[in-house]
């Protein structure tokens, strides 16, 4: 079976960009995102958010 996320350009940047959020914040890969995928793939939006879910925890 072929995984969609390993076929399509688009997830393997969101993948991409969401395990360097979850590397430079305090969120899980799957936190991460999640938030990008909630900002439109918007890393900068998406990091202030992860910022704030750090200091709110």
């Amino acid at each position: 079976m072929v995984d969609k996320a390993t076929t399509t350009g688009k997830s393997k940047s969101v993948d991409k960009d969401a395990l360097h959020l979850a590397e430079t914040t305090d969120v899980s890969p799957r936190q991460a995102k999640e938030l990008l995928e909630k900002h439109g793939g918007d890393r900068q939006k998406a990091a202030k958010e992860a910022k704030n879910f750090k200091a709110e925890g």
